[in-house]
């Protein structure tokens, strides 16, 4: 039905995603959705509905107690998950409507299988520590859906108020490694500084007082971001393949002890991300005499 190439495939994927997606999913995901582009005409959606479906057998799997079993439906229903998507962007077949099922279909599937193997050990054990578990799997979940939204807002004010304070007379550092991610910092500076300057402007880097107290975080992210990996590196994805993937291989007493470090972790990495955000709204000049505090 098609005559797709694996390369055409690949030319799909996200410029930067999750290292478990990178690594351990898209190897797979990849090579599944060459097949579905090339052998059937299912939609994305139809593949997120199928993601959904297989979801939901990996929370009957984890309430019966099968936890390798639970563990690989949601492997596979993740693969899934991340092939609808490069189908969309293949084909062109993708549609608004299908950004709200892939979002629904992702926290459906998250709260389904963290209620199924917490009261299906409930069941088994009476130990009230899984239900604690899964709520607090649901929590943390839905707080990161919250708090990502919450500091993009952040992040638009703060850009606005810098539009206002050096009335546009400035080039963000940031802007400037989106379209060149795998250079460094003081390089980009070095070559766009005396461009900026001819025009007027300054090379502004909101992240300034953060590179400052971590000095080794820009090479840091240069190497991610040459194997594809986004910096953000205890994201949802890697929460959730803690969760429901790697956990419940090690059986029934590692859920509780697994769902606290991986919870642990993402808290961490999502109080990072208001650090970070907070550092920047701090850099904003209050006068025009303060420029110079976030210059490159």
């Amino acid at each position: 039905m098609g005559g797709f190439t694996l390369d055409d495939i690949l030319a799909t994927r996200k410029p930067r995603d999750s290292w478990w997606t990178v690594f351990m999913v898209d190897p797979l995901a990849c090579r599944l959705a060459l097949l579905v582009a090339n052998h059937t005409s299912i939609t994305p959606n139809g593949l997120t509905r199928l993601s959904m479906l297989i979801g939901f057998a990996s929370a009957a799997a984890f309430a019966e107690g099968m936890l390798v079993a639970g563990a690989a439906l949601f492997y596979l229903s993740f693969t899934v998950d991340c092939m609808d998507g490069k189908i969309a962007r293949l084909k062109g077949t993708g549609t608004p409507f299908g950004l709200w099922l892939d979002y629904v279909g992702d926290r459906v599937r998250v709260v389904c299988c963290a209620f199924g193997w917490g009261f299906g050990e409930y069941t088994r054990t009476g130990d009230t520590d899984v239900v604690l578990a899964a709520v607090g799997v649901v929590v943390l979940d839905l707080f990161r859906y919250i708090n990502g939204p919450q500091l993009k807002r952040v992040k638009d004010a703060t850009r606005a108020l810098l539009e206002a304070r050096l009335e546009g007379q400035y080039v963000l550092a940031e802007s400037v490694l989106r379209s060149r991610p795998r250079t460094e910092l003081g390089q980009v500076a070095a070559e766009f500084g005396q461009v900026a300057a001819e025009d007027g402007a300054a090379v502004v880097d909101l992240q300034k007082a953060f590179h400052a107290r971590f000095p080794w975080y820009d090479r840091f992210r240069v190497f991610l971001v040459r194997h594809r990996v986004r910096t953000h590196v205890v994201s949802g994805i890697e929460f959730h393949a803690a969760i429901f993937v790697v956990g419940p291989l090690f059986g029934p007493k590692a859920l509780v002890p697994v769902s606290v470090v991986a919870g642990a972790l993402l808290l961490a990495f999502e109080m990072s991300l208001v650090y970070r955000v907070w550092l920047a709204a701090r850099q904003v000049p209050r006068t025009a005499a303060e420029k110079q505090k976030i210059l490159v």
